[in-house]
Order: C-alpha cells, then sequence, then structure tokens
C-alpha cells in the first residue's frame, strides 16, 4: 500500500478539440489548443517549479518560478500563463532561469520560518520541495527588518506578524507562513465560490484575510477544505495532521453523506484514519468536497458508537451487552417465534440508504428468501419516491437522466424544491460556477434560498410559490409555452406520443392555468411566471434540478410528472446540458431503491406479481417468492396498531426521528414484539428496540454506492470494522440463524449476484469498476461501459408519455387555530438526523434546530430573535428557539430535523403522496406562540430516551 499521489499539471484542462504541437526541452509535445506551456511540460512528463499555480484553478502568473525561455521571444514569460502555440520551441531549464528562479525562492524563504524539521507539513510542502528543485543552498537575506515571521523585531512589537487562527474545528491559519500565492483564495472563488477569502493589503502587507480581517470561524467560510488543500505550505493545515502527522499510504473510497457520491482518498497511518482528501479523478465531485465529506468523518471514532450486540426482553428494561452468538439466536428465536404465532407476513425489514448496494441486497433478500414475503421498504418512501413513480410513469426509468458534468453545458438551470448549497454542496459549487459563466438560473422556492442571490450569482428568476401548490405553478409556466408556441414540435412529433401531447396541451392551454389565474393561490406575480416560462423554453439548454421540495407532498409524484412534462415540452432530454435530475438526499438512496427495496419491485424496479421477473430470482435463491406486495412504512405502522404486524428489522434508519407524525410512529414500534435496530449508535428508534445489533461505518466495509447521477462507486474497507464485522456479514449470519445457508465471502459475489439478475446491472463487476473507476447504469450489453445520459435516441419506455398534472389542493390548509405553514429542509453543516453530523465538531455551526420566521409573523405574536416558541399543528407540538429572517414569507415559517431534542417531526402530520405514500413534511399548518421552554412532551421524550439507553456491560472474561 503506498500513497496515492495525482499530478498537479498546474492549469486547467482545455476543451479545445483542435491540437497544437510545440517542441519543449527537445521533445515534440501535441495538446489541445488553450493549453498552457507548463501544461503541456507536465504532460510531456517535464515539471517547471511553481507555486501559485495548481490545476484545479485558472492561472494567476504571480509567483514567477514556472519561468521559461521561448526562441524568438524576449524575456522569461510565465509557463503557467503562456498558452501553448504550434511551433513553439520552449526551453524550462537555461543558466539564466535557474539564477531567476533561485533568486525568487531566496526572497520567498527570507521572509518564511525556518522550522522545517517540526513543521506539520514536512513532508507535503510545496515551497521545500520548490527549494530542493531549484538548488537552493543559503539564504543572503536575514529577518533582520521588516517581516512576518517573528512576532518581536528586537524588544519592540512586529505589527506584521499576526498569531495563528485556530477557530476553525477542523484547520489552522498560520499567516506567519503565508507565501501570498493566493491559491487559496482563488480555490474560494472558483471552485467553491463562496468568496469568504481575499487578499488585504498591498505591497508587503498583503496577506491573507477571511472576510473583513475576521477569524475563519466568524467569517463566511463553509470549511469545504479547498483552500486548505490549495496551500502549498503549512499556512493552512488540517489539525488532524497537526496531530497525528502525515499519512503513509491512502486508499480511494466513497463518501457515505449525500448523494452527490464524492470520491475521497483516505489518507492513513497504519489503521487510523488522519485525513479525507477529495480525488481528482473522481467523477462526481472532480476533486472538490464540502465540510461534510472533507472532515466530518470523526463520528466513527465517537464514544457513543456501540461495538457489542444487545438485547432486553421489553423495552422499559436496560439493554444487556451478549455476545454476537446469543443476539443472533435469540433475534431468529423471536422472529420465527412470530411468524409461527402471527402468519409469515407478521415481520419485515426496513433496508438503509447509507449502507451499500450489497447490504440492500441482502436485506431484501432476507425478506423475501428467509422471511417468505415481500414486507421491504426504504428510507425512500419518505424522499424520493415519487420520482421513481413519476420519472417511471414519463420516461420508463425511475432515476436522474444527466451526470453532474452535464451542468457544465447548461444555458439555463430550474431549482425546484431544493437547495443544493446546503443540501448538495459540491454540486451546488458546480452550478454556481456555471452561472458566473453566463447561464441563467430559475429558482422555484417558498423560501429565498442562498442561490437566489449569492456572490456574483443571481436568479433571473425567483418563484416564491406558497408551499403546496408546485403543480399548478409548473402547470403554468407549461401554459406560456403552448399557448405562446415555444414547445418544440419537432422533438415531440419524433420522441412522444403525439396523441397523447394534444390532450395536454388542451388540458395546460385552459385559462384556468394561466399565471394570472394561478396568482390568486400560488402567490407567485404571474409576470414572474411568464418570463420564467419563456427563458426556459428559448434561453437554450435547459436543465431542471429538484429535491424534496417537490416529492415530498400529496402530489409529490404529480409534480415529478410535470416536472418530466416541461422538460419534454421543450426538447430539453437526451443530451448534455438538459434533462430532469432529483438531488438524492443520502449516499445510497438511489442505489437502495435499485436493488428492490420496495414492497412491490424486486431488483430493477420489476414488479413482484410478473412471473417471469420472479422465475430468475426463484431458480436462483431455490424459493418461492410471493407475488403479492408487501407493506409499505406506514402500513407496517398500521398493522402494527392494529396487532398484525410483530417485528421488524431495521438497517441503518432512525424511523422515530425521521418519519411524519412521531407519535403514530412511537405506537406503531411500540406495539411490536420485536423490533431490531442495526446501526452505529443507540439512534430513536432504539428506544423501542428489542435487540441492537452494532453496526460498521463506510470506512469499514467494501461495496458500492450509487448516487443521484446513477453512478456505482466502489466503497473500499480502510480499516477493520471495530464491532467485528461489516453489516453485510451481519445480516448473512442473522439469514443463517434464520434457517438460510448464505455463504458470501465478499461483497464481490453480491454485486455478481445482482448483475445476473439485474438488467440494467449486467455489465457491473468489482474488475470493470477498478479500470473505470465508476460506471453509471445502465451498464449491460448495449451501454458496456455505462450511460453519462440517458434518453439519448430514445426514452426507455418507447415514446415519452404527457400526464395530464391535475393540480388538487392540500387537504393540510391553514386556519384561525394554525395559521401559518411550516415547512422543512436541511442545513449545511448537519445532514439528515443528524446522528453522525451531532457527533463531530460540526455542532459549533448548528448546535439546534432553529424556526426561521418572517418579521410580520414575528411581530404579530410578540416574538423576538432568540426566543423560545411553542411550534404546535394538529398532531403534536415542541418547542425551539425562533431566528427572525425574510428568507422565509410572510406566512410560512421553516426548520430544520437535525436534533431529536427538538423532534420537528412530532409536528407533521400523516398526509401523504396519492401514489406513493410519500410523507407531506413540506405543508403543515401550524401556530407559533412565546414559550419559556421545552414542551412537556419534549421532557417526557427526554426522560424515556434515557431510560431506553441503559446498559449493562457484559463482564470481561478472565
Amino acid at each position: 500500500m503506498r500513497l496515492i499521489q495525482e499530478t498537479d499539471f498546474g492549469t486547467p484542462a482545455s476543451r479545445s478539440e483542435k491540437t497544437v504541437t510545440l517542441t519543449i526541452d527537445g521533445f515534440e509535445v501535441t495538446v489541445p489548443e488553450g493549453t498552457s506551456v507548463m501544461r503541456a511540460s507536465q504532460e510531456a512528463g517535464i515539471s517547471v517549479p511553481k507555486l501559485c499555480a495548481t490545476d484545479m484553478v485558472d492561472a494567476f502568473g504571480s509567483c514567477r518560478m514556472c519561468l521559461v525561455e521561448i526562441e524568438g521571444r524576449n524575456g522569461t514569460p510565465a509557463s503557467c500563463t503562456t498558452p501553448a502555440a504550434d511551433g513553439m520551441v520552449v526551453h524550462t531549464q537555461t543558466g539564466k532561469l535557474k539564477d531567476l528562479r533561485r533568486g525568487v525562492m531566496e526572497l520567498y524563504i527570507s521572509d518564511h520560518p525556518l522550522d522545517c524539521l517540526t513543521c506539520a507539513a514536512n513532508g507535503d510542502c510545496e515551497l521545500q520541495d520548490m527549494a530542493g528543485a531549484v538548488g537552493l543552498r543559503d539564504v543572503r537575506y536575514g529577518y533582520e527588518g521588516d517581516n512576518h515571521v517573528t512576532a518581536r523585531n528586537g524588544d519592540q512589537p512586529n505589527m506584521r506578524w499576526m498569531p495563528k487562527d485556530e477557530s476553525n474545528p477542523y484547520f489552522t491559519y498560520d499567516p506567519s507562513k503565508c507565501i501570498v500565492c493566493s491559491r487559496c483564495v482563488r480555490a474560494c472563488e472558483e471552485v467553491q465560490g463562496t468568496f469568504a477569502l481575499t487578499i488585504e493589503g498591498r505591497g508587503f502587507d498583503s496577506r491573507v484575510s477571511p472576510g473583513m480581517h475576521e477569524d475563519f470561524l466568524s467569517s463566511e467560510c463553509v470549511s469545504c477544505g479547498a483552500c486548505v488543500q490549495a496551500c502549498p505550505t503549512a499556512t493552512l493545515t488540517e489539525r488532524s495532521i497537526i496531530e497525528i502527522g502525515q499519512p503513509e499510504h491512502s486508499v480511494v473510497t466513497t463518501c457515505a453523506y449525500c448523494g452527490v457520491g464524492c470520491s475521497f482518498k483516505a489518507e492513513m497511518r497504519g489503521e487510523e484514519l488522519v485525513r479525507m482528501m477529495p480525488y481528482k479523478d473522481g467523477k462526481a465531485n472532480r476533486g472538490h468536497s464540502c465540510v461534510k465529506g472533507r472532515f466530518a468523518w470523526g463520528y466513527a471514532n465517537h464514544q457513543d458508537r456501540i461495538l457489542n450486540p444487545m438485547i432486553r426482553e421489553t423495552i422499559d428494561e436496560p439493554w444487556r451487552e451478549v455476545s454476537w452468538d446469543e443476539a443472533l439466536s435469540f433475534t431468529a428465536n423471536k422472529l420465527k417465534s412470530l411468524q409461527k404465532d402471527y402468519g409469515k407476513e407478521s415481520i419485515g425489514v426496513i433496508t438503509s440508504s447509507r449502507c451499500t448496494n450489497e447490504e440492500t441486497f441482502l436485506v431484501q433478500k432476507l425478506t423475501r428468501a428467509v422471511f417468505g414475503n415481500n414486507n421491504t421498504d426504504t428510507c425512500a418512501r419518505v424522499c424520493h419516491s415519487p420520482t421513481g413513480y413519476g420519472l417511471g410513469q414519463a420516461f420508463g426509468t425511475s432515476a436522474g437522466t444527466q451526470d453532474f458534468d452535464s451542468v457544465e453545458h447548461s444555458d439555463v438551470v430550474i431549482v425546484i424544491g431544493a437547495n443544493p448549497t446546503d443540501g448538495h454542496p459540491v454540486f451546488g459549487s458546480r452550478l454556481k460556477k456555471r452561472l458566473r459563466e453566463g447561464a441563467k438560473l430559475i429558482v422555484i422556492d417558498p423560501r429565498r434560498i442562498d442561490l437566489v442571490r449569492t456572490p456574483h450569482v443571481a436568479a433571473s428568476h425567483h418563484l416564491p410559490l406558497k408551499p403546496g401548490t408546485n403543480v399548478a405553478v409548473l402547470t403554468a409556466l407549461a401554459h406560456v409555452i403552448v399557448t405562446e408556441g415555444l414547445m418544440n414540435e419537432e422533438f415531440i412529433r419524433e420522441r412522444c406520443d403525439w396523441d397523447e401531447f394534444q390532450d395536454y396541451a388542451a388540458f395546460v392551454a385552459e385559462e384556468r392555468h394561466s399565471p394570472e389565474a394561478t396568482e390568486a393561490f400560488t402567490g407567485v406575480p404571474a409576470a414572474e411566471i411568464r418570463g420564467a416560462a419563456r427563458l426556459y423554453a428559448t434561453g437554450g439548454n435547459g436543465a431542471i434540478y429538484y429535491g424534496l421540495g417537490v416529492t415530498e407532498h400529496s402530489q409529490g409524484s404529480t409534480t415529478v410528472m410535470a416536472i418530466a412534462n416541461l422538460a419534454m415540452l421543450t426538447g430539453n432530454i437526451g443530451r448534455p446540458g438538459v434533462g430532469v435530475n432529483p438531488l438524492r438526499g443520502q449516499n445510497n438512496v438511489q442505489g437502495s431503491c435499485d436493488m428492490g427495496s420496495f414492497p412491490h419491485e424486486l431488483p430493477g424496479y420489476r414488479h413482484v406479481k410478473l412471473p417471469e421477473v420472479r422465475e430468475i430470482f426463484e431458480s436462483l435463491w431455490g424459493v418461492e417468492i410471493s407475488s403479492e406486495p408487501g407493506l409499505r412504512i406506514p402500513n407496517m405502522l398500521d398493522a402494527a396498531v392494529d396487532g398484525t404486524f410483530k417485528g421488524i428489522y431495521i438497517q441503518g434508519e432512525d424511523i422515530l426521528q425521521s418519519d411524519p407524525d412521531t407519535k403514530h410512529v412511537a405506537a406503531g414500534l411500540a406495539a411490536m414484539e420485536c423490533v431490531i435496530v442495526h446501526d452505529l449508535f443507540l439512534n430513536e428508534t432504539a428506544n423501542y428496540a428489542h435487540v441492537f445489533l452494532p453496526g460498521s461505518t463506510f470506512l469499514e466495509k467494501d461495496g458500492t454506492f450509487t448516487n443521484a447521477e446513477r453512478r456505482i462507486n466502489r466503497v473500499r474497507k480502510v480499516m477493520t470494522p471495530k464491532n467485528g464485522y461489516a453489516d453485510w456479514e451481519i445480516t448473512q449470519m442473522l439469514a443463517n440463524a434464520m434457517g438460510a445457508n448464505w455463504n458470501y465471502t465478499h461483497p464481490s459475489q453480491v454485486m455478481d449476484e445482482i448483475a445476473a439478475t439485474t438488467p440494467s446491472f449486467a455489465n457491473v463487476t468489482y474488475d470493470l469498476l477498478e479500470e473505470k473507476g465508476s460506471v453509471q447504469w445502465p451498464c449491460n450489453e448495449a451501454h458496456p461501459e455505462g450511460s453519462p445520459v440517458m434518453h439519448v435516441d430514445g426514452f426507455v419506455r418507447g415514446k415519452g408519455k404527457f400526464i395530464v398534472t391535475e393540480y388538487v389542493a392540500t387537504d393540510e390548509k391553514s386556519g384561525p387555530r394554525f395559521p401559518l405553514l411550516l415547512t422543512t429542509g436541511r442545513i449545511l453543516s448537519q445532514y439528515n438526523v443528524g446522528a453522525q453530523t451531532r457527533r463531530t465538531p460540526n455542532v459549533m455551526w448548528h448546535d439546534e434546530d432553529v424556526l426561521e420566521i418572517h418579521p410580520h409573523d414575528a411581530e404579530q405574536r410578540g416574538i423576538r430573535d432568540g426566543d423560545y416558541v411553542r411550534l404546535a399543528s394538529r398532531s403534536g407540538e415542541t418547542s425551539l428557539r425562533a431566528l427572525i429572517t425574510d428568507r422565509v414569507a410572510p406566512g410560512v415559517v421553516y426548520t430544520t430535523f437535525h436534533h431529536p431534542g427538538t423532534q420537528a417531526n412530532v409536528i407533521t402530520t400523516d398526509y401523504s403522496d396519492w401514489a406513493t405514500n410519500c410523507p407531506e413534511y413540506k405543508v403543515t399548518a401550524v401556530q407559533v406562540t412565546p414559550s419559556n421552554g421545552p414542551t412537556e412532551w419534549q421532557v417526557e421524550y427526554e426522560e424515556q430516551a434515557k431510560q431506553s439507553r441503559r446498559i449493562v456491560h457484559a463482564e470481561p472474561a478472565e
């Protein structure tokens, strides 16, 4: 094993298809037109010294280390800013260049601490490397006089010296080691797009400054790590490097947070993780990262993590640590007893969108092949199940159409019901970069998300619709496109069912769907809708990206179909820069759906009622598979309350905190006789569990994740599981304890079974993933290397299907008792229910859920910023602090659900999507009143949770 070293070519690659040929140090080199001389040299294996240049940002030309000589040109131009030209003859090593570089380096070193042996960057310092490369052997200039290195000049304070900034929990900033190369500033601008850093002062007074001379923690820095990654010295250094030292080997793996699926190098010392470095060859993230994937991995070693199996007979007893054998025997006997007493349909499973494809495949196989029923569901039920249904109906497949690179070719982007800069930050940065290059943006969201106006980015149109009116707004957009003749008739006639289109066009053309008619109940000015429709229809390549603000509604599936209608209407399908792109919330929510986690579908989205599909699995597994769809999560809970559903195995999900109507979830769990929680921590659902099986983190297992762009990425084991087993092994042991005879020895064997049974994965093997890095399904005989863009020559279903999308107002309405509408979402520093991120220093940015409320609504209620308020709905009530802001409109309030102390889902109701039962998280009628602290329910819940976490530890073996 070794440390993976990625070549830094100094400047970004040119996309030109035209090439030029030049001679560098006697070697002919052919490169795309527009390539810098520096990059051309590096591609030929000739390294030109550099300090300010890196291939993640544009050329800058400030360090003067990369000087070259070009025949026929005067002077010594910087190779990073000089484009290669046909016939150019370049010399990178001459006596003159050596003297110039050595002199420049001498100046750098004269104002730099010479503590290399004790410096955290020792062994990974470009300044140190370049000093060696140019042959620097002594420095003629001392520290006497002005410098940035010492705190005092003689007996006087040095006003140019600044102390180290240690405010950020993940990295430090030492100004004394800064060479003002501006790489960090440019990375913050060009890669991340936050513009949190600047160079203050001029000349010798120049220095990097977060914001207006603030510390990093107080500034606008989002801790993505791009600046630390770009820094060529120890100026910006990870705390883990300071504390542990330099890594000695690395393993490429995939982030286990959101659905972007970033690739990272896990850099290690032995089995200790030193840092996560974004992998430049990662096709989803292209070398970038966010605060969660880059830094928030400490939960893997947190003291709260449970490492031993535990059981108890009743939920009011303390937990008892037991051996794996005893835990699995106890569990298997319980489940078999329940099936004997209540029937084989009395138990089921919930698969995890945080676990690998292979693990999810085995959990759904457990219920179908071992339990003998189809009672399997997944967290996609409460997030993107309408995506599967809606896109399946319109296009014939249940996934997004593009890869993330596609956004670089978009001219107009619609973001609806999503907040990419918080929920999918790496994609958000790529989107902002494209917008800075000139693409136009339309935001459809009740809340003023950052993308509406952020540094150097502003939405052309923000449609601040009333929560619950998505379908009406999208139909109004279609009304404008149809009635003004802006549709792409050629595409529709060739690629879609023309008769269905005519029915759809007649429907949307009705006056009741006009922007003027819908303005009264959507709250969106008609002129804004008309302007947005014209821009999307005529602005070039149009792409739609959407999130849970689309799906988590009573008309979630209808909204997805309305989005598909818009894309087909304008011909924005089947090429780079366009498409319909769901932004998936969890790292493997796409994969959990692909693997057959829904109760009516076997892997590959094939219905269980189809005998030819069942036969594939029955012949391989040697069992009979039921043709009856199983229970969805809400059905399982209802059946539990009714007394017919008695046991559940939940892998890697916390339904008590994440699912709606918390009291109903609690009642369902309490009514079961065997609840098995398989997780890293005693989560909220474990309050009602009888068995706890400790899980493994993504660092402790092999497998694959499938991200939001259908990209199948390898997950690689970098350390031994602290609990003893990877999650797939635990599921296999449980299956065998129930009487199965599974004998997998590696997840690659599970993938081989997936490929043998699932057409869209037919060509996927670990060998292919090693060769290609990643592939996007469908990956089969027709697409042996995967499919970056779908529906290129035709839709999977044949002709694209236009579907009439009648707006039906939700039954959840505001009124005198509950006059406000609550909508929910996420924040950058936290993830989902917070089980991972709350156990990292990310809590420094968000240590509690708060309620955003408009100043007008706050003033009416006598609420001041920071006050405790009581948030109540017909389902329940909770208390949290108020944040007064005009991000939300009057009549709308907003909160997150990351902290169990708040339990925001005690407020949400049991209303759900008509087709999939996806809960209506985004529309809840509420009232907000002043409060003086936690509600009675919160106090009782905290006490119950405390009691449920009591553990009787096993006696150590003698």
